[in-house]
């Protein structure tokens, strides 16, 4: 795994500088196009296809702390236009995991976790002050194909994003909040609060310096999970696909017992601007 984060530090790093014409950053050159991508990936209300497949792999889990997971995020984000003002949004989590030592030493799992649908609406143009800014449900759907990796439950509830943009920076909250209202009545219900306040800084080059937390408060266990993220990434083309490819670094700041100490964390997103 180390190993692993060398070769895509060094690749991220690489693509960085890739070429004179993408050093110049000129209005209307391909490395202005692909900045402009890359800033658009980092509002997560933007009107852009994409399909972000996002690899964390987190250690220091479990009771006698040797557990690892790795958890790679399938996360489609398709905008939909509504009429002449508004955007609708979706934005979908589908984890697949595997773990060992997490529920027992020397014992693993593998398979699909629960889903995590988002739907936003937005107003196409910012509001005042440059504000862009989205709101709509959040579902928890049951997908986990194995009792350990998932709750069990259908949950549902808000969800909001607001951000903004000014010049190469971006500063925005993303919150939601999820009930379970069905599923296993054995299983523990669903009362859990999601928090991502995130800073990022996008170049010339179409490289993106992010950095975030993704806190969960679990009302239900009264416990938090806080985990601080620093990714860098670069938008290259690949063939004729723009793809953006990231690496970063984890550290919680919080974890319940038997919870992660620090983490990995790899991005691979395909991106389908309209032509």
């Amino acid at each position: 795994m180390k190993n692993h984060l060398i070769l895509l530090t060094s690749l991220v790093a690489t693509l960085s500088g890739v070429s004179p014409a993408a050093a110049q950053g000129s209005a209307g050159s391909p490395a202005a196009g692909n900045a402009d991508l890359a800033l658009k990936l980092s509002n997560p209300l933007a009107a852009l296809i994409s399909l972000p497949i996002q690899k964390n792999v987190d250690f220091g889990l479990g009771a006698d702390g040797n557990g690892w997971q790795s958890r790679t995020n399938i996360q489609p984000v398709i905008p939909v236009s509504i009429g002449k003002d508004w955007n609708l949004i979706s934005r979908t989590i589908l984890p697949v995991i595997i773990q060992e030592g997490v529920t027992a030493p020397r014992t693993d799992q593998l398979g699909l976790g629960d889903v995590v649908q988002s739907l936003f609406f937005s107003p196409k143009a910012p509001g005042p002050g440059g504000i862009i800014w989205g709101a709509g449900p959040v579902f928890l759907l049951p997908t986990a194909t194995n009792d350990a990796l998932g709750a069990q439950k259908w949950g549902a509830g808000p969800t909001a994003v607001a951000l903004r943009q000014s010049g190469p920076w971006t500063v925005g909250m993303l919150a939601n909040h999820l009930w379970s209202f069905a599923g296993k009545e054995a299983r523990q219900d669903v009362s859990a609060t999601f928090m991502q306040p995130f800073i990022s800084y996008t170049t010339p080059k179409a490289t993106t310096i992010g950095f975030n937390t993704e806190t969960t408060y679990d009302w239900k266990r009264d416990r938090w999970v806080v985990p601080l993220n620093l990714t860098v990434s670069q938008v290259i083309p690949l063939g004729g696909q723009l793809v953006q490819v990231g690496v970063g670094g984890r550290y919680y700041v919080e974890s319940p017992a038997g919870g992660p100490d620090w983490g990995m964390r790899f991005s691979f997103t395909f991106l389908f601007p309209k032509r």
